[in-house]
């Protein structure tokens, strides 16, 4: 009994002695910091978001005549030598196709935004509205540029989206797609910001917004929301091996979708300004090579002739670095300044030539496109100390190239091989000075120090592209 009482004794005092202090949130504890608790994040109220807007998205589809010339698709296995070859290919068959995906409206008098892949050379474009009610649409213009295109349909008092700014969207934030994923009207699929300003090559230097919102065929020009209900961009491409999604998705940003909606509207396209020039990233490499301390800026490779570039004194190996005060820290952001540029306008241009700074003037002139063919015969060979063999290019290789000067890569090895250099290329000017005889390449090499490096212009194919190659010590 007395062992009972004693052991009763022992508990209750050790209840009632007292007890370390628990850590309070946001000290320290066994050498450990423990954060506070935040508060506990909201859930994204999507339901609402979509009974307030699902109506201003539509769906879209269309039907283009396809004229198919190839007699496979008529009888498969058709010969040449049949005497059907010759009457079957007079006649080339014209069939229907269909395409479907989403739009959004962005006025009441029913102006609407979705894709340009969707309803460009179309022969007619439908849009259905979320009641049900159908109507033929006007293409008033594409731009397949950006991807964007303007519709407008014969309806008063419907309801439009908010415009939001996807500036100041962040990654992380939530959105939210509305479209027809498959022919599914009005499928809801939600995500967050994966990544802001993705430029994705060959999409004309679209400021894409990417997300892991699920966008399959069919959502192409639905829009993107946030959760403010506001539409900050035009769904318009996936990256995906199967042609699925697969986390990867992009959208036009709003503001550049509305700007090219607005020139549709009022001039039927887009008019962009132009420099005339082919230019590249500058990498560490390229930017040591060039006296640059830091790799930024648009790095010339190819100046048109005859373009504002030109007449303004800019020369393949002038690094631009600025554009009326205005950053330029990489080829897209040069492509963005000068396509907003009206034509006519002049414009000052800060480039590094020849490791020293100059401003140069530019008017701006209309976007056009131009294209080079690069062929190439060898005819002499001479090694050097980047491990190239080279030939001099002959008179109708260059008329033909339409170029001044160049040398033929025959073989490739050490630096050169490894830089990835290849037989085949032509040489154009090593650093900012143009080459064209195997003399002054020898004689350019033999100016620069051991274990420098050297930035090659290099074409191959139609690509022209510095290429960093360094010495060896």
């Amino acid at each position: 009994m007395i062992r009972r009482f004693l052991l009763l004794f022992v508990v209750l005092l050790g209840a009632c002695s007292p007890q370390p202090p628990i850590p309070r949130l946001g000290a320290q504890h066994a050498g450990f910091e423990i954060a506070p608790v935040a508060n506990k994040p909201a859930i994204p109220d999507f339901v609402s978001l979509v009974k307030r807007e699902g109506g201003t998205v539509v769906n879209v589809s269309a039907t283009r005549t396809v004229r198919d010339p190839g007699l496979e698709s008529v009888i498969p296995g058709l010969s040449p030598d049949d005497p059907l070859y010759e009457f079957f290919r007079r006649f080339p068959r014209e069939y229907q196709a269909q395409s479907l995906g989403s739009g959004f409206i962005i006025s009441e008098d029913g102006y609407i935004l979705t894709n340009a892949h969707l309803v460009a050379d179309v022969d007619e474009a439908t849009v259905k509205l979320l009641d049900r009610r159908e109507f033929e649409a006007k293409v008033v213009g594409v731009d397949r540029r950006t991807d964007v295109a303007l519709l407008k349909i014969d309806a008063t008092g419907l309801r439009k989206v908010t415009i939001g700014d996807p500036l100041k969207l962040e990654v992380g934030d939530w959105v939210a797609a509305i479209g027809s994923p498959f022919g599914f009207e009005n499928s809801v699929t939600a995500g967050i910001v994966s990544a802001k300003g993705r430029f994705v090559p060959d999409e004309a230097g679209v400021p894409f917004i990417q997300t892991d919102v699920a966008v399959n065929p069919g959502n192409s020009g639905g829009p993107l929301f946030n959760l403010h209900g506001e539409v900050v961009g035009i769904n318009s491409m996936i990256y995906s091996a199967s042609g699925g999604y697969m986390g990867l998705s992009f959208a036009v940003p709003i503001n550049v979708a509305v700007q090219v909606a607005n020139e549709l509207r009022t001039r039927g396209k887009v008019i962009r300004g132009r420099l005339g020039v082919r230019t590249q990233e500058v990498t560490p490499d390229l930017a040591r090579s060039f006296g640059l301390k830091s790799a930024t800026g648009a790095l010339v490779v190819v100046v048109e002739k005859a373009s504002p570039a030109e007449n303004a004194g800019i020369v393949a190996g002038d690094i631009i670095l600025m554009i009326d005060g205005k950053a330029v820290e990489r080829p897209t952001d040069l492509l963005q300044i000068v396509s907003a540029t009206p034509p006519g306008t002049t414009i000052k241009l800060h480039v590094w030539r020849r490791s020293a700074p100059k401003e140069l003037a530019a008017t701006v002139a209309e976007l056009g496109s131009k294209q080079r063919r690069i062929p190439a015969e060898p005819e002499l060979k001479r090694a050097n100390r980047l491990g190239l063999e080279v030939s001099e290019l002959t008179v109708r290789q260059r008329d033909a190239l339409k170029i001044e000067s160049g040398l033929l890569v025959r073989g490739a090895r050490g630096p050169a091989l490894k830089a990835g250099i290849q037989p085949g290329d032509v040489i154009m000017a090593i650093n900012d000075t143009r080459i064209g005889r195997l003399e002054d390449f020898d004689k350019v090499l033999a100016d620069v120090a051991p274990g420098a490096t050297v930035a090659l212009l290099v074409a191959r194919g139609s690509t022209l592209v510095y290429v960093p190659v360094p010495l060896p010590d």
